[in-house]
């Protein structure tokens, strides 16, 4: 399935509410699909999202760096997310905010610190003590997977206040981060990408 979806005019020049919309519609396309699944927090699903069949695509990454780029605090110094779903995310965003005269550094965490070398958790640039990093994910359930980054972060001396989300699948993970004193905002619910599938499949 080809990527190159109709827009007016370049992922690059779309005002954000078209951005919004045309990411949307990547994520309904290319990443949603409704079965029997199981999920990574052990749940069970009657849909799924693959949100690296988005964000791994030119387009795809393109519009989630600008929409979350757009939704940072002023004063962030640097986003981070847990590997691998977040991996092209805080990629996106980094190069996109060099773009726009904003450079803000990407950091990975791994789940298992490196076996070999300096044996760290945290790959990326070395920022001081006490930097403010806003950590990024694609799908959010329990909320479980971005606080091993959260953790992992403030264990290093850094600042962690906000988890941004391109999709909240509503099922525990705003309320989790709102339990633990941590802000959370998503570009999209599961509500928005349901109702847009049926949309487009009824046409």
């Amino acid at each position: 399935m080809t990527t190159n979806f109709t827009t007016s005019s370049p992922v690059s020049q779309l005002d954000l509410n078209s951005l919004r919309q045309f990411l949307l519609d990547l994520l309904v396309r290319l990443a949603y699909s409704e079965g029997d699944f199981l999920l990574s927090s052990g749940q069970k699903s009657s849909y799924y999202i693959n949100g690296k069949k988005v964000t791994l695509t030119a387009e795809g990454g393109l519009a989630v760096g600008r929409l979350l780029l757009s939704m940072l605090p002023e004063d962030t110094q640097g986003v981070a997310g847990l590997t691998l779903g977040a991996d092209p995310i805080v990629s996106a965003v980094s190069v996109v905010s060099a773009y726009q005269n904003r450079p803000i550094p990407a950091f990975i965490i791994r789940k298992e610190a490196k076996g070999h070398g300096t044996k760290a958790y945290i790959e990326g640039p070395d920022l001081p003590p006490n930097s403010k990093i806003v950590v990024l994910e694609d799908v959010v359930t329990t909320g479980k997977s971005a606080m091993q980054a959260v953790e992992r972060l403030r264990d290093a001396g850094y600042q962690v206040e906000e988890i941004l989300a391109v999709v909240d699948r509503q099922q525990g993970g705003a309320e989790f981060y709102q339990s633990v004193g941590l802000k959370f905002q998503a570009l999209f619910s599961i509500a928005d990408i349901q109702a847009r599938y049926q949309l487009l499949n009824n046409n």
